[in-house]
């Protein structure tokens, strides 16, 4: 299962707005919203954390943030223009033609967390599927130590068609691709890709290499911070698994034991930190936590809302769990890695990084913290 300050900042201002805006109280669960509208979604919120996430942010909260992406990007502004199927955006496709989609090769996999929510569709009828999707992506992410607190927009009317294939990336695909497909499909600038990839940070893959199910991205896949840009520039050593899958190359840290898996890197990360188009996009979120977060949070208000009119859309970002506080550790090499493993293509100074101790390769954990059974 991918900035202008401007639009930070209106993201921002419209979060904060809905807190100054006169409240309601709701028929049920003792809560108060800006609007009726966003009274359902309290309760299913509820449902959510309790009967899915389970207030974690493991494996079927990262599972639910990528559907929010692949969900949103099937959209085409070029096949649109020519009266061709263009996709309907975030518009819960994924969920209403269930046996189409999830069948694209970018979308292996996502299967899973389709028929996660599956249920939560039937059980809250009241709510579409495309606010579904988007709605579950935020709470999921506010289990994420560090993560931003997403905007969220309701409203949204249900899928008539699915998407036609092509239009999700794949991470074989070039540099060109990619930011030509994202620029179609939401007018992302190169910088933007950038930041919606943030949530590799939090990101495990099981299909890359079926052989090692839960590969992560990164050092520390339970927590939303930028270890993941580090971690990608690093030199690639070998494999966590099977070597020759599609979309894979060389992790730098692919020592795995038992159920911990080593770190899986996607050729499209690893492409993308070295082109000159992104590198320094990618290099500047390096221990800029703060700016990696509103970075995300923009581009995923932008994302959440392909597609679709946001001005008849309803704010319920109020609804939404504020996000678990990060650690504030920095960024630092893992043990036994240096500068000296570091492929650097932006041209701006390289932040300068404390390196873990240890002697050896680091291991990365297979369950969140205090979680003995996932």
């Amino acid at each position: 299962m991918l900035f202008k300050t401007l639009f930070t900042f209106v993201c921002v201002s419209v979060v904060q707005a809905a807190t100054l805006q006169s409240r309601m109280n709701c028929p049920k669960g003792g809560h108060s919203t800006t609007n009726a509208m966003c009274c359902d979604f309290f309760a299913l919120r509820d449902d959510l954390q309790n009967n899915l996430f389970h207030n974690e942010c493991g494996e079927d909260a990262s599972e639910v943030v990528r559907l929010t992406f692949h969900d949103a990007i099937a959209f085409s502004t070029s096949l649109q223009q020519q009266g061709l199927p263009a996709g309907g955006g975030a518009d819960g496709s994924m969920l209403i033609f269930p046996n189409v989609e999830p069948n694209f090769i970018p979308n292996i996999g996502i299967i899973d967390s389709i028929n996660s929510l599956l249920p939560f569709l039937q059980k809250h009828n009241t709510i579409s599927a495309g606010d579904l999707i988007q709605f579950a992506g935020a709470v999921a992410l506010s289990n994420c130590p560090g993560a931003p607190r997403l905007q969220f927009l309701a409203g949204r009317p249900n899928a008539t068609a699915p998407a036609p294939d092509g239009l999700q990336p794949t991470p074989g695909d070039s540099v060109d691709k990619i930011l030509a497909r994202m620029a179609d499909g939401g007018g992302f600038s190169p910088d933007e890709v950038v930041a919606l990839l943030a949530s590799h940070s939090i990101a495990r893959a099981d299909k890359v290499d079926v052989t090692i199910p839960q590969a992560p991205f990164d050092t520390t896949p339970f927590t939303f911070d930028t270890q993941f840009f580090l971690e990608v520039l690093l030199k690639g050593v070998g494999f966590p698994g099977t070597a020759n899958n599609f979309g894979e190359v060389e992790s730098p840290l692919p020592l795995t034991q038992g159920a911990d898996v080593g770190e899986l890197r996607l050729q499209s990360d690893f492409v993308l930190a070295r082109d000159n188009r992104t590198s320094c996009a990618w290099q500047g979120f390096i221990n800029q936590q703060d700016h990696m977060s509103s970075a995300f949070g923009a581009a995923m208000a932008k994302l959440a809302v392909i597609g679709n009119d946001p001005s008849k859309l309803t704010d319920c970002s109020d609804v939404v769990p504020n996000p678990a506080h990060g650690s504030k550790k920095p960024a630092t090499y893992p043990a036994t890695k240096t500068q000296a493993d570091i492929e650097q293509s932006c041209s701006s100074p390289f932040p300068k990084l404390a390196t873990d101790k240890g002697a050896t390769e680091t291991l990365i954990p297979h369950c969140p913290p205090g979680d003995k059974n996932c």
